[in-house]
């Protein structure tokens, strides 16, 4: 028991699995979020979340290759292609399919993680998908940007999809056995109690996801969020009370669920606020300490309800 952590992190997860460190290369293949034609949503900001090494005119390959010389280095022998900017399932399965099929043959690849909307998941793309994932014999993890479940919510971020459509969407990734489901949820929506997100975290919990990616809402410079901030101020998370929150959040998250995040990491001179001054090691340091301080861990209050 001494040796688990209280948190069953991407890192510590997939180091088991694998028996060492598993990192990210993050690609993008040029295809802009169909959201951007609705205004899109009021957070985004993808240069506050880009690589410096992530250049769009790269091919795939390139930028694989850019990748393994700026994040692999010393620090992890395999790595997953993460598909996270934008949402590239909107791109045609022709042309998707070819470039994960050629990624999942690389001997250092373990897997993709596929970043996109709830509304973007069509049948066709995953019965190719499932083709070439269940020839490669490697993982594949879809992470839904759901953000909450709450339909004020989803307005007022201008995301432009239903919770209906993230539970159409899960029930196409899990009818599959080589996909996993991961969701992405935001804390601090403006409007939503305690009870709200918690509410959010509960349901996507239900359904059955594998990995969690969560966040505090941040504002970040230019975006549709900043000028809101800008005219009406925003009660944003501060450092303690976001920890607090977590305290709260995780005993109920299953403890077989992979939380691949817990901060967001924009950039700070694009960041304009809660700013914390604190590298998301400490952060994480630090909810550890509390939750081993308070006999705390993932799956608890799913243990004490049996």
């Amino acid at each position: 028991m001494l040796d688990t952590p209280p948190v069953r992190t991407f890192s510590y997860h997939y180091r088991r699995k694998y028996g060492h460190a598993v990192g990210k290369i993050p690609v993008d293949i040029g295809v802009p979020c169909p959201n951007r034609k609705n205004g899109g949503c009021i957070f985004c900001s993808p240069p506050a979340f880009t690589p410096s090494y992530l250049k769009r005119s790269d091919s795939v390959f390139k930028q694989i290759e850019n990748g393994k010389a700026k994040i692999l280095k010393d620090r992890f022998v395999k790595y997953f292609a993460y598909f996270q900017q934008e949402s590239c399932t909107i791109a045609p399965a022709d042309y998707l399919i070819p470039v994960m099929r050629s990624l999942l043959l690389d001997d250092d690849c373990v897997g993709l993680i596929i970043s996109t909307r709830p509304d973007c998941i069509e049948m066709e793309f995953l019965e190719k998908l499932t083709e070439i994932v269940r020839q490669a014999e490697k993982e594949c993890l879809f992470e839904l940007g759901l953000q909450s479940i709450h339909e004020n919510s989803l307005k007022l971020l201008n995301r432009n999809h239903s919770l209906d459509d993230f539970i159409i969407a899960a029930e196409r990734i899990t009818a599959v056995d080589c996909f996993q489901l991961g969701a992405h949820l935001i804390f601090g929506i403006p409007g939503e109690t305690e009870k709200m997100m918690l509410a959010s975290l509960q349901l996507v919990c239900a359904i059955g996801v594998d990995a969690l990616k969560l966040h505090h809402l941040q504002v970040i410079r230019n975006t549709a969020l900043h000028t809101l901030y800008k005219k009406d101020g925003l009660a944003l998370f501060s450092q303690e009370s976001y920890t607090n929150f977590l305290l709260k959040a995780i005993p109920i998250i299953s403890s077989h669920v992979v939380i691949h995040r817990f901060w967001s990491t924009a950039h700070p001179d694009v960041l304009v606020a809660p700013k914390w001054n604190c590298l998301t090691g400490k952060l994480s340091a630090d909810l550890t300490r509390k939750m081993v301080e308070r006999g705390l861990w993932q799956g608890q209050a799913i243990c004490s309800s049996r």
